[in-house]
C-alpha cells in the first residue's frame, strides 16, 4: 500500500514505525555498552574470569555470520518476519542470560542474543530503506544513528547501577519489556504485501559461509589472545576458514538463489562501499577500543570520563548523517562521502598527533569530529547502495554493507592489537606503565589514520553515480512511501 507521507518524524504516518525501528536499534546498541560495566559482578557471582572475554566474542561473531544470511532471507520471505524472529532470539537469549548459572552457559545464550542481532539490525535499516523516499533516508538514518548516541551513555550508565546494586541479571532482563514492545509495534504497523513465490532457499551455501566465517573472524579475534598467531591451533583455524571460503564460493557458482549473489561484490558501486563500510569498522574499532585505555593510562581518569569523552564520537555521527541528505541531494553521494571522510582523516590525525601529550578535552574533540566525518561517509554510502537496487535485492545489499562494517571491525581489532602488543614489548613499563600506554596508544592512532586514509582511496574509486538511479526511482517517487515491495 503506497500513502502520501506528509513529514518524517515521530508523529507522521510511518512515526509509530520508526518509533519501532529505534526501539530494535536500542536493543543492540545499549546491549553492546551495558555489559561491559556489569563484568567484575558477573565474574564475582559465576567465576570464569579468564573465559569472559568470550561474553563478547561469542556474541559478535554470533552476529557478524548471521548478518548476510538474514539480508538474503528478507529478501526472499520478507522483512517483517525476519525482524520479528530476530528479535524473538534476542529476547529468548536475554532471558536465558538472566537465568544463566554458570559462565560456559552465559557464553552459549550471548551467542543467541548475537543471532538475533544479526538480523535486527540490518533488517532494520533495510525497512527503512524502504519505507522512506531517497529525500527522507538520510534524516531516518539521523535518528537510528541517535540512538547509538543515547546508548553510549544510556548503557554504561545503566550497567553500573546493576552492578553496583549486584543485581547484573538486571542487565539482559531489561531488555525483555523493550522487546515485547517493538515486537508488538512492528506486528501492529508495519504492513508488507508480498507476492507468493516459490524460493529455493541455498542451505548448503548458507552453512558454508557460517562456518567458514565463524573460523576466520575466530581466527581474528582471538589471535594473539587465546594462542599465538603462529601457534598451530591459529594457523590451523585460518586454513578450515579459507578452504570452506573456497568451497563456499563454488557451491554459490551454481546455486539457483546464492545466500551471497555475486552481484553485490561485482557491481562496481556495491563493491566499493562495502570496502568504504569495511574501513568505518576499522576506524570505530580502533578508537571504541584505545581511547578509554588511553585516558586511563595515561591520565588516570575515571571510566565515566573515559567513556564520555568516547561517546562524543557517537554524539558527532547523528548530527552529520541526519543532515547528509542535504549534501548527496545536492552535490551526490561521492562527493558527499569524500567530504565526510576528509573530516574523519583530521579528526584521527589530530588524535595521533596529539597523543604525545594527552588532554581529555582534546581527545573529545577529535572523536566528535571524527563522528561528524563518518556521519557523512557511512550514510551517503548505505543510501548510495540501497536506492542502487530494487526491493528484492535491497536486504542483501544493506545486510553485505553492515556486514563488511563487522569485518572491518574484527580485523582492526586484531591488527591494532598486535601493533599495541609490539609496543608493550619495547617498552620498559610494558603494559602497565604510563609512557608504554601512551606510546602503544599512539602507534595505534597512527594506525587508525593509515586505515582512514585507505578509505579515502575506497570513496574515490566510487562510481560518480547520480543522486537516483533508475531502479530507484521504479521503487520510490519523491514524497512517497511504501510499506510495501515495489510492483512491476
Amino acid at each position: 500500500m503506497t500513502t502520501q507521507a506528509k513529514s518524517v518524524g515521530f508523529r507522521s504516518e510511518r512515526g509509530p514505525i520508526l518509533i519501532a525501528l529505534m526501539l530494535a536499534t536500542g536493543l543492540v546498541a545499549i546491549d553492546a555498552t551495558i555489559v561491559a560495566t556489569a563484568v567484575p559482578s558477573i565474574v564475582a557471582d559465576l567465576g570464569g574470569f579468564s573465559s569472559f572475554p568470550w561474553l563478547f566474542s561469542a556474541y559478535l561473531l554470533a552476529q557478524a555470520v548471521s548478518v548476510p544470511i538474514y539480508g538474503k532471507l528478507s529478501d526472499m520471505a520478507g522483512r517483517k518476519p525476519i525482524i520479528l524472529a530476530g528479535i524473538g532470539l534476542f529476547l529468548l537469549g536475554s532471558i536465558l542470560c538472566g537465568l544463566a548459572w554458570n559462565m560456559p552457559a552465559l557464553i552459549a545464550f550471548r551467542a543467541l542474543q548475537g543471532l538475533g542481532a544479526g538480523a535486527v539490525l540490518p533488517v532494520s535499516i533495510t525497512i527503512a530503506g524502504d519505507i522512506y523516499s531517497l529525500e527522507e533516508r538520510a534524516k531516518v538514518q539521523g535518528y537510528l544513528a541517535s540512538v547509538w548516541a543515547a546508548s553510549s551513555v544510556v548503557g554504561p550508565s545503566l550497567g553500573g547501577i546493576f552492578a553496583s546494586l549486584g543485581a547484573w541479571r538486571g542487565i539482559f532482563l531489561v531488555n525483555v519489556p523493550l522487546c515485547l514492545l517493538a515486537g508488538w509495534m512492528l506486528v501492529r504497523t508495519l504492513h508488507e504485501n508480498i507476492e507468493p513465490a516459490r524460493h529455493k532457499v541455498d542451505y548448503p551455501g548458507a552453512l558454508l559461509l557460517a562456518a567458514s566465517l565463524t573460523l576466520l573472524i575466530l581466527g581474528a579475534l582471538q589471535g594473539g589472545h587465546s594462542w599465538a598467531w603462529d601457534s598451530p591451533v591459529s594457523m590451523g583455524i585460518f586454513a578450515a576458514g579459507a578452504v570452506l571460503l573456497v568451497l563456499f564460493v563454488l557451491v554459490e557458482r551454481r546455486a539457483a538463489e546464492p545466500v551471497f549473489p555475486p552481484f553485490v561484490v561485482s557491481r562496481r558501486l556495491l563493491g566499493t562501499t562495502a570496502m568504504v563500510s569495511f574501513g568505518v569498522g576499522t576506524v570505530m574499532i580502533g578508537l571504541t577500543s584505545y581511547v578509554p585505555t588511553f585516558l586511563d593510562g595515561a591520565l588516570a581518569t575515571s571510566p565515566l570520563v573515559a567513556g564520555l569523552a568516547l561517546a562524543a564520537l557517537t554524539v558527532g555521527w547523528p548530527i552529520s548523517a541526519s543532515q547528509a541528505g542535504r549534501f548527496y541531494l545536492r552535490i551526490g553521494f561521492k562527493s558527499t562521502a569524500l567530504i565526510g571522510i576528509s573530516i574523519t582523516v583530521l579528526g584521527v590525525a589530530i588524535l595521533a598527533l596529539t597523543s604525545a601529550t594527552p588532554n581529555v578535552a582534546l581527545v573529545a574533540g577529535s572523536c566528535f569530529v571524527v563522528g561528524l566525518g563518518l556521519g557523512l561517509v557511512a550514510t551517503p554510502t548505505l543510501i548510495a547502495a540501497q536506492s542502487s537496487v530494487p526491493w528484492n535485492e535491497r536486504g542483501v545489499v544493506t545486510s553485505t554493507n553492515l556486514f563488511a562494517r563487522s569485518i572491518g571491525s574484527a580485523l582492526g581489532v586484531a591488527a591494532f592489537g598486535a601493533v599495541a602488543n609490539a609496543v608493550y614489548a619495547g617498552s620498559a613499563g610494558g603494559a602497565d606503565g604510563r609512557s608504554g600506554v601512551v606510546a602503544a596508544s599512539g602507534a595505534v592512532f597512527l594506525s587508525v589514520l593509515a586505515g582512514a586514509v585507505l578509505t579515502v582511496a575506497a570513496v574515490m574509486a566510487m562510481p560518480a553515480t547520480p543522486q537516483t538511479s533508475g531502479r530507484a526511482r521504479q521503487a520510490f517517487k519523491p514524497g512517497q512511501a511504501s510499506d510495501s515491495p515495489p510492483g512491476p
